[in-house]
């Protein structure tokens, strides 16, 4: 190569820093890096430390359950003191808690282990925090008693997902229902043309199209709130065999009964060593169907703005395209189109995995489960879009008025209904109404005064004539406007 010619063969990647080595926190993930913010509290609930903290959680409450309910004969009885300080393992669960327990697992290799080891840990410590008199060195082998790591897991599940979605996706969801039945009672009587395969149609208002889609959202919603939250703890194959081997006088079945149903979730008295699932796929489903109405509205307000329906607001400091100035692109809505399907694809493999157990037990929920995270963050995330979206949009009344202004061919329907009606009462010459009606309108476009002069010439009474004659395509909404008061009901 002469010397005075730049270098251009391909780059080589060979000697670039470790983005991994150089920062632990930089993500792998968008939920976890750009979106961060916007998904945060589901951390608390979805996270693989809010997990461990819940698998903690239910380790303690069995612990205190059966001292409380002196189902082992001979077990202490714990004070309120105590109980106190077991719980207070779960309230300062932190990152120093969730360090601890990496390094036990790294030693156990199992993580449920781990956690049966922590809390074993805590109750050696307990003298230092509560005098040497405590009982809680005693009962070290009441924590995990009889249990298979499916019994904490199962629970520890349940709880993290019910805290997921009434704490966290429930409100966002809820939030975004009411800001849409809120721009549809705004904008009620505000008349639009409709576009049934995409073609001119009976007009309607845009405050009802919006209701449809409140509507149904709110539907979906509904089912949502009153999904059930299993649960079990059974042992190993469903049996309670290591309960009644150990203590066979106790009520085993009635103490499973009364713990899990003390955890706020119901009770499941058929399991094999995993609870079913079952509730999860069922949820799961309700809100991938949110999901998919809510990406149905995201495609339909993208089309009104293409059609210059919703003006964007501008002057909010966003560049709208790196190389057109002009425009303001609809991203929101679109960034919500993309997560929402990211979502759909993670709950609809959930829903279907999940299901199924060969046998007794087999892992592959134990992978499947560490991805409700990203399906409800994915879904969170596309929620927290399409309300910044909707909150930035303006209504242009008068550009709906001009495109219902140039086709007045959609009043073809209620004059030829109207022929119908006088013709069934006796009204000469309203023959073949709808055919008439085609013949004017089909593949052409006519004005208003093409309109009237047909209806008057029909022969109609003279008070039918004359209300068809007063229509326009902007008044003919039928009962749209009234129909969003039922987004009330």
């Amino acid at each position: 190569m002469p010397e005075d010619q730049p270098d251009v063969t391909a780059p080589t990647t060979t000697g670039r820093r470790s983005l991994a080595a150089e920062s632990p926190a930089i993500a792998l993930g968008p939920l976890d890096g750009r979106y961060r913010a916007a998904v945060a509290p589901l951390v608390d609930h979805l996270s693989e430390a809010a997990l461990n903290r819940e698998r903690v959680h239910v380790e303690v409450e069995w612990l205190v359950h059966l001292a409380a309910h002196r189902v082992l004969p001979g077990a202490p009885t714990l004070s309120a003191e105590e109980v106190a300080y077991l719980r207070s393992v779960v309230l300062d669960f932190d990152a120093t808690t969730v360090a601890e327990l990496a390094e036990t697992e790294r030693v156990t290799v199992h993580d449920v282990k781990a956690v049966e080891y922590l809390l074993k840990a805590r109750l050696a410590a307990a003298p230092d925090a509560l005098g040497a008199d405590t009982v809680l060195p005693q009962v070290t082998e009441l924590v995990h008693f009889g249990c298979t790591s499916e019994d904490v897991n199962n629970l520890s599940y349940a709880l993290m997902v019910q805290g997921a979605v009434r704490d966290v996706w429930l409100p966002a969801a809820r939030g975004l229902v009411d800001d849409l039945a809120a721009m549809a009672r705004e904008h009620a009587a505000v008349p639009m043309l409709a576009r049934t395969h995409g073609q001119p149609a009976t007009p309607t208002t845009l405050g009802k199209e919006l209701a449809v889609l409140a509507h149904r959202l709110r539907r979906q919603l509904r089912r949502i709130e009153r999904a059930e939250y299993l649960g079990k703890l059974n042992g190993a194959t469903g049996t309670y065999g290591a309960h009644l081997a150990a203590v066979p006088d106790a009520d085993w079945v009635e103490v499973s009964r009364t713990f899990v149903e003390h955890l706020g979730l119901t009770w499941n008295p058929l399991t094999t060593q995993i609870e079913s699932h079952d509730w999860q796929a069922e949820l799961y489903a309700d809100v991938a169907r949110f999901n998919r109405v809510l990406h149905n509205l995201a495609t339909d307000v993208w089309t009104y703005i293409s059609m210059g329906y919703f003006a964007q607001v501008r002057g909010q400091g966003t560049v709208g395209s790196s190389t057109m100035p002009h425009k303001v692109n609809p991203i929101r809505f679109e960034n919500a189109e993309a997560n929402l399907e990211l979502s759909d694809a993670l709950l609809d493999s959930l829903g279907s995995t999940l299901v199924t157990s060969r046998l007794q037990r087999d892992l592959t929920d134990s992978t499947t489960q560490r991805n409700i995270g990203p399906a409800f963050g994915h879904s969170l995330l596309a929620i927290e879009n399409v309300r910044k979206g909707l909150a930035g949009l303006d209504v242009d009344a008068a550009a709906m008025e001009r495109d219902l202004d140039a086709n007045w061919e959609v009043l073809g329907e209620a004059v030829q209904s109207a022929m119908r009606a006088a013709g069934v009462a006796g009204v000469p010459g309203m023959e073949e109404p709808y055919e008439r009606l085609k013949e004017l309108t089909r593949g052409r476009r006519i004005t208003g005064d093409d309109m009237r002069t047909f209806v008057l010439g029909l022969g109609l009474p003279d008070d039918v004539a004359a209300r068809l004659a007063a229509m326009t395509p902007a008044s003919y909404t039928g009962a749209a406007a009234d129909l969003v008061r039922f987004l009330d009901a």
